[in-house]
């Protein structure tokens, strides 16, 4: 989206079969007094990390803030799930490159892990697919069972159904960026107005508009691009020679995969 960054938030109920919320006792950070009642959540963000930079290790610690600040809350984990090569976006590199890039931006953190599975499948998976797959194997970890299928639907989905199954089922939180309204893109849609309740929104006042089109451009260019990207990941990529003009060709031409899935399905209701 362009409003901001987009996290599924939450696999807020994961702890049982019956979905009741787990009710750990903590202790407050604020206050140090005990609280009952705490949801705890898992915090996922799909997208390229092309390549993975300081701000979206920024936008997990800004999510994780806004919603312990709301004591309803207890962030556990947050997840970095790299998109595949299937995805077919124009000077997207390697899943390899940018999963190892990834693991090693978050080695500064106590508490965000990177996920290559995304990143493995031979196809572009739909957020709403890997979601599924990641609560799955929260259920299964629960339950202490090997593996609980949660990934795959009878039917044939719909853009419109896996938007109302990320916001509805599990909620969604929105770092804004700079310049952007993300609550009127809410307003201005019917499927995101219904899950409004479930949709949080953080601003980052001290504003910081990395973008890793601009890290890419700088890179091919002998640019310095220190304090933007993680020391590792600056060290990654000399080492292996990243981001040239020719990787920025990658795909070129291509048609992005979603837009073509989504096409495709168009064009199919239209001759039905």
């Amino acid at each position: 989206m362009s409003a901001g960054f987009v996290f599924t938030a939450a696999f807020r109920r994961f702890c049982s079969t019956s979905r009741s919320v787990f009710q750990p006792r903590v202790r407050s950070q604020l206050d140090y007094c005990e609280m009952e009642g705490l949801t705890d959540v898992v915090l996922i963000s799909c997208g390229s990390f092309n390549p993975i930079t300081n701000m979206h290790l920024r936008m997990f610690e800004l999510a994780k803030d806004h919603l312990e600040d709301t004591g309803r809350y207890r962030v556990k984990k947050g997840i970095i799930s790299p998109v595949g090569d299937g995805y077919k976006k124009k000077g997207l590199i390697e899943a390899c490159h940018r999963v190892a890039m990834a693991e090693r931006a978050a080695e500064t953190s106590s508490w965000i892990e990177v996920d290559p599975w995304e990143s493995l499948q031979p196809e572009w998976v739909e957020t709403a697919r890997v979601v599924r797959h990641h609560y799955g194997k929260l259920v299964a970890a629960d339950q202490d069972k090997d593996e609980v299928d949660t990934e795959k639907y009878g039917k044939k989905r719909r853009m419109p159904e896996d938007v109302a199954e990320l916001a509805g089922r599990y909620g969604v939180v929105c770092v804004t960026r700079g310049g952007s309204d993300a609550e009127r893109f809410v307003q201005q849609s019917d499927v995101l107005w219904c899950h409004r309740r479930n949709i949080h929104m953080v601003r980052e006042w001290v504003t910081n508009e990395i973008s890793a089109t601009h890290v890419r451009r700088a890179l091919r260019r002998g640019r310095s691009v220190r304090y933007l990207l993680p020391e590792p990941v600056m060290s990654y990529i000399a080492d292996h020679r990243l981001y040239s003009a020719e990787s920025e060709r990658r795909n070129e031409g291509v048609t992005l995969a979603p837009l073509a899935r989504y096409t495709e399905e168009e064009e199919d209701d239209g001759a039905s």
